[in-house]
């Protein structure tokens, strides 16, 4: 219903007519008196005393960090976090990059040839645009980082999205500092790192210099300069450090409310004492306008998802595996044994919905603690091992597993030569990795054995999207999902703005609906 106030623009007082007028977010939107009763404008009003309340334009592009989107060179404070194995694909990172986004290149668990395979085809298809590319702490494969930081400083890659560090090590410490030189009004730092963390006590090692003994032992070994050794000391390690909440793979689970204002109280202290101000992103749980918008609220200085892009076609992993995702609800979520930090116990977060990986991962981790190799089994158990889990001898798998590590990591073998402990972990790391492989190829037979790395965003995705375009796998692409999540964390910051000056809506006005993206 359109009533009548001295304005330029039509005033709605209809409930479909306030969202509509909500979602025009490059303009402002006034709430005024009519004799219709309270409606929603464009125009501000010739009679300011008709105005009840008012926000200003909130494009989705003005969310965030101004800094972020100008240091990185998008137009959006917005990044697509790494999922491993390359389901963070290739198509999906050239998508968002063609549109203003920023995305990490899912390298971790890849051997060297297929991520400088990625890198080339970046080279190709996106010269010149913004991308990141995963860098995973790698405590049992220090070769397979080691190589990675190789590849991305031969192919001039400028930003590297660390994950899963426990604490530093020289090959991050290196990419850093091998970017360092002089410019004229200070230190330039072309190579850019993204440190995404779960705890205070690593968020504070990005946020400081370098350790002066990794960079001594890095310019003695010649892989930095002696005018980089120097400079180290003028920045931070991490240019941006993302606060990351509960979420899919690798995570400690804590509440992004929690965890958010710690991370930024340290940024904050180590800012009055060297100077260093880092930015923090929001990451975990990340999958609503909501959640969004509370994000930005807390002072994100960027958001970043992760389980929702799993879901969309750009990714790389199979039809098989997305439909699972786009089943899954809040609770549809487990922790399970991760294969990369198996001996230490590590845990990720997993699909439990569909699949019977995560009570299988557990067991082999039982059979690990309890006993000293596979030797040790009893042959109840070892039975039960072959038939139910590996679905093939243990003899068999461990032709595969030394197979694979000859290429991979050589040092693995020869550490386990006369370790049976060591060779047991090996072999349950195999059906561990090669549960996520089952996943990304859609192998029909396994799909019991489905490792799919998700956390509850992804259900929290899907309650939203039902009933909308979104809702069908099939529709589902990366840079609609993430123009839809920022222009609804626009709309709902909007929403919670007027709510602020009293403005109460209707729930119909206030809730953000997926649209086709232009």
């Amino acid at each position: 219903m359109t009533a009548t106030v001295p304005t330029t623009a039509p005033v709605r007082t209809d409930a479909d007519g306030v969202y509509d007028t909500l979602t025009r977010l490059a303009e402002p939107c006034y709430v005024v008196r009519t004799d219709a009763g309270i409606g929603v404008t464009t125009a501000r009003p010739a009679d300011d005393s008709a105005v009840v309340a008012a926000v200003g334009p909130l494009p989705p592009e003005q969310l965030g960090s101004p800094e972020f989107r100008a240091h990185h060179g998008v137009k959006y404070a917005y990044l697509a976090g790494a999922m491993a194995g390359g389901i963070a694909s290739e198509d999906l990172v050239i998508a968002l990059a063609r549109q203003g986004y920023l995305a990490s290149f899912g390298a971790a668990g890849l051997l060297p040839e297929r991520v400088e395979a990625a890198l080339r085809r970046f080279q190709a298809e996106i010269p010149g645009l913004p991308f990141a590319a995963n860098l995973i702490h790698s405590p049992s494969e220090q070769e397979l980082e080691r190589r990675a930081v190789d590849l991305y400083l031969a192919y001039g890659v400028r930003c590297v999205e660390a994950s899963a560090f426990m604490d530093l090590t020289p090959h991050i410490v290196r990419y850093r500092l091998a970017g360092l030189r002089r410019g004229p009004d200070g230190v330039v730092a072309e190579n850019r790192v993204i440190a995404k963390v779960s705890r205070v006590e690593v968020a504070d090692r990005f946020l400081r210099p370098a350790p002066p003994a990794i960079v001594a032992a890095l310019l003695r070994d010649g892989l930095i300069t002696a005018e980089q050794a120097e400079l180290a000391a003028h920045v931070p390690l991490a240019d941006d450090i993302t606060a990351e909440a509960d979420s899919g793979g690798h995570t400690d689970r804590r509440p992004l409310t929690v965890l958010f204002p710690s991370i930024v109280r340290q940024r904050d202290l180590v800012r009055r004492e060297l100077g260093f101000a880092s930015r923090v992103g929001a990451a975990g749980g990340i999958g609503t306008p909501h959640a969004a918008a509370a994000a930005f609220a807390m002072g994100a200085d960027y958001v970043v998802t992760g389980s929702v892009n799993q879901a969309c076609l750009e990714s790389g992993t199979s039809d098989a595996a997305r439909a699972l995702l786009a089943a899954a609800g809040t609770a549809d979520c487990e922790m399970a044994p991760a294969a990369d930090m198996f001996e230490l116990g590590v845990e990720l977060q997993v699909l439990k919905k569909g699949t019977m990986f995560a009570m299988r991962a557990k067991r082999l981790y039982d059979l690990y603690r309890t006993y000293d190799g596979l030797e040790s089994l009893p042959a109840a158990e070892k039975d039960r091992l072959e038939q139910q889990i590996l679905r093939r001898p243990v003899a068999e798998v461990w032709e595969e597993v030394v197979a694979y590590f000859t290429r991979r990591d050589p040092d693995q073998l020869r550490r386990a030569a006369d370790d049976p402990k060591r060779r047991m972990a090996l072999v349950f790391r195999w059906y561990l990795g090669m549960a996520s492989r089952w996943a990304v190829v859609g192998e029909a037979d396994r799909t019991a054995d489905f490792q799919v790395w998700c956390g509850p965003a992804m259900g929290a995705f899907n309650e939203w999207v039902r009933g909308s375009h979104l809702a069908a796998p099939a529709n589902r692409r990366v840079v609609d999902v993430a123009a839809n999540l920022l222009a609804g964390a626009a709309f709902t910051t909007r929403v919670q703005q007027l709510a602020a000056n009293g403005v109460r809506l209707p729930s119909v006005c206030g809730d953000y609906r997926p649209r086709v993206a232009s």
